[in-house]
Formats: C-alpha cells, sequence, structure tokens
C-alpha cells in the first residue's frame, strides 16, 4: 500500500512589487521602478521566491472588512441590507456580485458602458478601468486598502472616470486590456489595474498596487498622481506609446488560415503535445510543474485521449499513467474537499496538499468529466466515486432552485469562534481538539480502545499541532489547523487499528458526516450567485456524462434541468441569441440586467458540447435540434469568413479593441505567463468548437461543418505545430478528425431494457471519437430528415440493434452487448486474440 510523504517549499519574502508601468518616461529615466515587474495574481501561500524577471506579491493578512461588507458578502452578496452606508455609488444598481461589493466604495464608480465613456470624453478625462472578480483574494484586499480610503477615492473620483469591471460578465472587455498589461508588464492577473484614454485606448496597466509608498517602491496614490501630471504635461507620448503596442498587438495576436493550407498531421502534432507534458509532469505527485500546481483537466483528457489510440505503444501506457496518477493524488490529496465535498481551486504545494480554497463551477464541471473518463479507461470506481462526489456538492452548494448552476464560493471566510476577520479556509479546516469533540466514541474491536477521532486522525494526517507547515503558511492564516489528506490506504488504516476494511470505510464515512453537519454551523464562505451560460454548459456536459456512465437517472434528470434552465433563462427567443448571465436576486428569482450581456464564443461554444453530450445521455432530440440552431448562429455572429476560425465576441463592437480568437497567454492566477496556454483554466471555445463542428457534420450530414472544423485548425496551425501543449483539448479534436469519428447506431425504442443494455455498454467504454444515436423508426424524425441512410437501418427480429459505422462503411449489425462491446474496442465481434 501506500503512504504519502509530502513535500513542502519554501516561501520566504513577503514584501510587496508594483505593477511595472508602461512608459519609461512615465516615472522617469532613472527611477529604479522601471525594472520592476508584478506579476500578481488573486493568490495566496505562493510557494516560490521571486526570479529576476516575475517579482512575487507575498499575501498580507486576510483583509478585516466593514461590518456592512461582511454581511454583503457573507450572505452572497445579493441580499438586501439594513445597514446605512456613508457612501453610495451607481454600483449598488448592478446585479454582479463583483461590482456589489464596491458599491459603497467613496469612489464614483461606473459600470462599464456609454455613460461612462461619454463623461470621459465631454470631460477629457483618462478612464481608470478596475478589472476583478468576486471570490479574488486581492480584489478584496485593494478594496480594502485603496478603494475605502477617502483620500484615494477623491483623487480618483475627481481626476478620472472610474470604471469598474467583472471580468466573468465581460470576459472581452478583460481579454484586450490583459493581453495589453501583460505585454507591457511581463505578467498579468487580479486585480488589473488599467489606465485609457476617453476612446478607450490602453496607455499605462498593472495589477494589484499597495495603497502608498514603501521604501522606493510607489504606492497607488503615488501612481495617480504621477498619471496626472503625465496627462496633463507628456499625454502625446503616453497615447503614442500606447497606440504602437496596441497596433503590435493587433498584429501578434492574429490567427489566420492560409488559401490551400490543410490541418496539420494529427499523429505528428499529438506525439509533441505528449512529449511537451511528459517534460512538464511531475513524478511523485502527479500533475504538470510545480507548486503551485493546478488540476488542468483540459491536459488530462488529451492523455487519455491519446492513449486510447496508442494502447500498444509505451508512449501511449505512460500517458495514461501519468492521467491517473495525478487523478488519484489529487482525489486524496487537500485539494480535494473530503468532508463536503467538491475540489478547491489549485494547491500551494507540489502535493496537493495546502488549497487555495476557492471553488470555482468551472473546475467542478471539468473535473467530474476527467475522473468519469477515468474510471471508464481503468474500471476503477474509486474514480466513479470521485465523479459523483464532485456532482453532490455542485448540486447542494452551487445549485439554483431555476436549475442554473452559481459561479463560485470564496476562500475566506470568518471563523467560527466570531470576530470581524476573514481568513482563508476558516470553513474548512480543524484543529485535533475540534475533531476529538466531535467523534469521542470508542471504535468497538479497535486496538487499543482507540476512539472514532483516533481513526479519523490517523487516516486523514490530523496533528495535534497542526498540519500545515510555516513555510505553507506565511501569515499565521492556519496556524494549528488541520487541512484534511489521506495519508493512508484504508487498508493499511485497517491493519493498524486491527478491524476489517469494510469497518474502517464505514467509520470513516461516519466520521465526516458528522464534520460534514458540523462545519455547516460554520459562517459560509461568500457565493457568487452569477450564472454564467458558459460555466452551466460545461456543468451540463458533467452531468450527462457522468449520469450516463454510472446509469443514474437523478443526474440524468439534474442535467435536463440544467438544460431547460438555459433555455428559459439565458435564451433571447426573439432575437435568436444567447445571453451571457443572469442573476439570483433579492427573493431567490432569477433575475436579468437592462439590457442584457449578449453571449460570446465560450457561451456558445460551451453549450453547444454540453448540448450534444445531453443528447447522448439522454437521446432526446429537441436538444440535438437547439445544438444545431445554436451552431447555425455561432457561424453568423462569430465566424471569421477572411481568416477562418471564430472571434470570442461580436467582432462589430467598436468598444472592444482586439478581436481575439484566443486568450494571448495563461490567465490562471498565479505566477507563470510562460506556458502560454490557451486551454487553460477552461478549454479555448474555439478548441471547444472544432469538435462541436465535427460531431454535428455527423448528426446533420452537413458537410460546410466538416469544411469549417478542418478551416479552424488550419488556421492554428501555427500553434498547433509548435507548442501544442498550449492548445491540448484542440490537439484532441484534429485527433478526431484523423481517426475518423465512429458512428453507433441503436435501433429500438429509447426506454426498452434491449435498448438500454447496449446503450450501457457504448457508455462504459471511454470512445473520444464517436457520435451515438438512435434510430426508433421514426421516418420523420430530426435525424432521419438529415441522415436519410438511418431509414434503411433496423431491429433484428424485433430487438434492439447496433450499427458501427466509419468512413461510409457499417459493421454487421449485432444485438449481443458484449458483442457490441468487442466491436467498440476490437473492430471485430470475434473475441480478441492475446
Amino acid at each position: 500500500m501506500f503512504r504519502l510523504a509530502w513535500r513542502r517549499s519554501t516561501s520566504k519574502n513577503s514584501c510587496a512589487e508594483p505593477a511595472r508601468l508602461l512608459a519609461a518616461a512615465f516615472l522617469g529615466a532613472n527611477s529604479p521602478q522601471q525594472s520592476s515587474v508584478s506579476s500578481i495574481r488573486c493568490l495566496r501561500h505562493i510557494p516560490h521566491p521571486p526570479s529576476d524577471r516575475s517579482l512575487l506579491l507575498h499575501p498580507r493578512p486576510a483583509c478585516v472588512l466593514s461590518p456592512s461588507v461582511f454581511m454583503s458578502m457573507a450572505s452572497g452578496g445579493e441580499g438586501p441590507s439594513t445597514t446605512s452606508h456613508k457612501h453610495t455609488n451607481r454600483l449598488a444598481k448592478e446585479r454582479s456580485p463583483y461590482l456589489l461589493q464596491h458599491a459603497h466604495n467613496p469612489v464614483d464608480w461606473y459600470p462599464w458602458g456609454q455613460e461612462a465613456f461619454d463623461k470621459a470624453k465631454t470631460e477629457d478625462k483618462p478612464i481608470f478601468l478596475s478589472v476583478g472578480y468576486s471570490t479574488c483574494h486581492w480584489c478584496h484586499v485593494m478594496e480594502r486598502e485603496s478603494f475605502e480610503d477617502e483620500e484615494i477615492g477623491k483623487i480618483l473620483s475627481e481626476n478620472f472616470v472610474c470604471i469598474k469591471l467583472d471580468r466573468e460578465e465581460r470576459p472581452d472587455v478583460d481579454k484586450v486590456y490583459m493581453t495589453f498589461v501583460q505585454a507591457t508588464s511581463g505578467g498579468g492577473g487580479w486585480p488589473m489595474s488599467v489606465w485609457l484614454t476617453p476612446d478607450l485606448r490602453p496607455f499605462v496597466g498593472g495589477t494589484y498596487f499597495p495603497p502608498r509608498d514603501h521604501g522606493r517602491r510607489p504606492g497607488f496614490k503615488s501612481i495617480l498622481t504621477r498619471i496626472m501630471e503625465q496627462w496633463q504635461n507628456n499625454r502625446s507620448a503616453l497615447e503614442s506609446s500606447g497606440d504602437r503596442i496596441l497596433e503590435a498587438l493587433k498584429k501578434g495576436t492574429a490567427i489566420t488560415a492560409n488559401p490551400g493550407e490543410s490541418p496539420p498531421l494529427a499523429p505528428d502534432v499529438a506525439n509533441r503535445c505528449f512529449q511537451q507534458l511528459a517534460h512538464s509532469y511531475e513524478e511523485e505527485y502527479g500533475g504538470f510543474r510545480d507548486a503551485p500546481k493546478f488540476p488542468t483537466p483540459v491536459n488530462l483528457m488529451f492523455l487519455m485521449s491519446y492513449w486510447s489510440v496508442n494502447r500498444s505503444t509505451s508512449e501511449g501506457v505512460e500517458a495514461l499513467q501519468m492521467a491517473l496518477h495525478t487523478l488519484r493524488m489529487m482525489a486524496l490529496g487537500g485539494i480535494h474537499d473530503h468532508v463536503a465535498q467538491g475540489f478547491h481551486r489549485y494547491s500551494t504545494d507540489s502535493s496537493w496538499h495546502v488549497p487555495h480554497f476557492e471553488k470555482m463551477l468551472y473546475d467542478q464541471a471539468q473535473l467530474a468529466v476527467a475522473y468519469i473518463t477515468a474510471s471508464q479507461v481503468s474500471g476503477e470506481q474509486f474514480f466513479a466515486d470521485v465523479a459523483k462526489d464532485i456532482l453532490l456538492y455542485v448540486s447542494r452548494d452551487l445549485s439554483d432552485k431555476s436549475g442554473g448552476f452559481y459561479s463560485a464560493e470564496d476562500a475566506d471566510s470568518v471563523s467560527a469562534s466570531g470576530g470581524p476577520e476573514k481568513r482563508e479556509g476558516a470553513f474548512c479546516v480543524w484543529t485535533a481538539s475540534e475533531v476529538r469533540e466531535i467523534l469521542p466514541d470508542v471504535a468497538e474491536g479497535a486496538t487499543g480502545s482507540a476512539t472514532l477521532a483516533d481513526i479519523f486522525m490517523h487516516h486523514y494526517g490530523v496533528k495535534e499541532q497542526g498540519n500545515v507547515a510555516p513555510e505553507q503558511d506565511p501569515h499565521g492564516e492556519l496556524q494549528g489547523q488541520n487541512v484534511l489528506i489521506v495519508r493512508y490506504s484504508v487498508e493499511l488504516t485497517a491493519a493498524h487499528f486491527g478491524i476489517s476494511v469494510e469497518k474502517v470505510s464505514e467509520l470513516l464515512a461516519t466520521a465526516r458526516a458528522r464534520m460534514a453537519e458540523v462545519r455547516k454551523s460554520r459562517p459560509r464562505p461568500h457565493l457568487d450567485t452569477k450564472m454564467l451560460a458558459s460555466w452551466n454548459g460545461l456543468m451540463l456536459s458533467a452531468y450527462a456524462r457522468v449520469g450516463a456512465v454510472v446509469e443514474d437517472k437523478a443526474l440524468l434528470e439534474r442535467a435536463v434541468q440544467g438544460g431547460n434552465f438555459l433555455k428559459e433563462h439565458l435564451w433571447d427567443a426573439e432575437r435568436q441569441t444567447i445571453l451571457r448571465s443572469c442573476y439570483r436576486g433579492d427573493q431567490m428569482e432569477v433575475q436579468q440586467i437592462s439590457p442584457p450581456i449578449s453571449g460570446f464564443l465560450d457561451d456558445y461554444a460551451f453549450i453547444i458540447c454540453g448540448l450534444l453530450d445531453l443528447y447522448e445521455a439522454t437521446l432526446q432530440t429537441k436538444w440535438l435540434q437547439w445544438a444545431e440552431e445554436l451552431q447555425l448562429k455561432q457561424d453568423v455572429l462569430l465566424w471569421d469568413d477572411q481568416g477562418a476560425g471564430y472571434f470570442c465576441s461580436d467582432p462589430s463592437d467598436n468598444t472592444v479593441l482586439l478581436q481575439l480568437k484566443e486568450v494571448h497567454l495563461l490567465l490562471t492566477d498565479w505566477n507563470s505567463t510562460k506556458m502560454h496556454n490557451q486551454d487553460g483554466a477552461e478549454p479555448s471555445a474555439n478548441s471547444v468548437s472544432a469538435f462541436n463542428l465535427l460531431r454535428l457534420s455527423h448528426y446533420t450530414g452537413r458537410q460546410d461543418w466538416l469544411q469549417k472544423s478542418q478551416q479552424l485548425l488550419t488556421a492554428f496551425s501555427d500553434r498547433l505545430n509548435k507548442v501544442p501543449i498550449a492548445l491540448p483539448e484542440m490537439v484532441r479534436s484534429l485527433m478526431a478528425q484523423h481517426y475518423t469519428l465512429k458512428q453507433i447506431v441503436i435501433c429500438g425504442q429509447r426506454d426498452a431494457p434491449d435498448t438500454t443494455n447496449l446503450l450501457a455498454t457504448v457508455n462504459s467504454l471511454f470512445l473520444p471519437y464517436k457520435v451515438l444515436m438512435i434510430a426508433d423508426g421514426t421516418a420523420d424524425s430530426f435525424l432521419c430528415q438529415r441522415l436519410p441512410v438511418l431509414s434503411s437501418m433496423s431491429q433484428l427480429g424485433g430487438v434492439a440493434t447496433a450499427y458501427v459505422c466509419q468512413d461510409f462503411t457499417c459493421s454487421l449489425p449485432v444485438t449481443d452487448p458484449q458483442e457490441l462491446r468487442r466491436l467498440l474496442l476490437h473492430g471485430t465481434t470475434d473475441m480478441p486474440t492475446e
């Protein structure tokens, strides 16, 4: 069995570095700050010393919020407040939880929109654009330090037009200015601070700034003063320098397909992607690169897909081992919430032990799919249990009664012992004395009259003095606390206490349930109740795919509920367009802002993918029909007729200065912009679209969608050839083109037992390059109208029958589930020879 020996990495630097500014003239020719680069993400406990290229900002203690802000955040930032406020600005009328967190700053904030733009032009003032999201720790810090400061608020309000933007509401705007900040400062992250001309052209950018000077490092107040001076005395130089960089970015971010080109060779690109991932793989605990470690499900899904077509090679075996080992170590680690399910955002150490405790919806969705895929390829129930565990958390804590899914839970919360100060992980961690008080029972039959607490503490590494090393807790927020992590297998724990494996499993389950009840009484972290179309689309895939594999009707019903929510609340039936977001109102109703935000490429792509997965899980044709409608609309709104591929946002929106087809650099919340990963925290929407087009071409018979998919991949040829590690999801799409999708057609009545048995066989296998459909004998059905060949397929002897087709050739029909299994795995119904 095993015992995990967790490594620690040190963090001794605690000084803050301000963000580097754009122009040399701005800080003065001899200013020491010219060489300072801040690459700040919304990150806690960064376990790396700064390099000469990228100086890190180490976190300070958790912010002390005013009682009014605390009450708003603790209740999800949505409910009405009875507290009177000294200041209230126009953000109080917004619905975004992030904007509402700033509604009582002494800053004359505007939301992003024409009112602010007109004011800047009329008064000829520069715009200060501040971008973040509601569960971002350093956004909270900058608000407390600077935006709640009366003096700084006065400077901002009198000299700038101040715009606050939720990056999750407007990813199009965020991407433009983040690309600028990264290009000019060498790093990026949130909070993002950018200064713009009245026509929205950036001239200075950075991330977090401390409020006042510290030694040779300028604070936010000094930065503002210097910008005001330069705007008055050196404006033309600032503007021309910013314009030059913007024009360079337009050229540098262009992605286009040249006439006559074809997509690159899939096997070559896939092999290169595998080699690049293998080079960055960390063997002991899995994952890629050293701390901090992110889950990166796109990497894991690529590795399992790569294995599926390279099973007999050493590289294929290695790829599978890398994926399964990483998923296993994450599930055993502290990044996995062992008491209340779900996964935290990332691990601050290399062993997945001490997490940043924030929980994001998009992580839960992608990880659920990765874990259920691991169960398919390995046959291990362990991975399926983790997938169901994730969805249990989402159903309980991130679900709205309308069927939608909320965006995130914060990392910080108030301690159960009281006080206004929020602390990292306060909701999740435990002292040894708490565990002993909750679990005092003597475990019957255990050696030495061990208690339930003894067994639990042994298994999950709970120490009397706490199990977080001081170097992992530079601000003492976790002192004496324990982050639960599986230290031993159930078998080893059973042997240690002299009881059966079954008994240990039962006792640990009892203990976790009790501790979950205790946790319910603690002050909860802030909940971002914004519901985003794209992330709901990802979650649709998760429920559909997990529900289909484990044959759980409740999960499939929840998936259908999610699909209905999207159709009811995030689909503008009159304009036939997707809407970006909606919100939970004060009375728990679903609200929309006016005018609503139109959907972006990721909204269309992720929902279409979710609908295709939902169709394959339920075989309800209405989801396939809506997917077709959405793809047609996506093509009209966002396809680039000149260069191929999709723009991330409406190219006719003149307030968005760069028409991007990807995120130019990896934008996670940690200190590494060297990965250049477009398939990062979320998959690239163009990557997902390439696969959607291919799948839809097989469902509809539309050859133009097959050609569009090929053109899209051709446009990204340069990146696929040089840095496929940046686009692992797109590499999967390229592989699907190369290996050709199998069309699995089940002829039978959808809910009949013989049909169900064949479907269960298909769903039990990981078949990354397939489409599944049902032909029920109805000649005028949606599928038969688009694929007339289906009318010629029928049941054998009145029994549900499967046909497997590829390259316009179909196998002989089969009715036996085991024969179908052999056909799908080995291409024959004969038993394979060893």
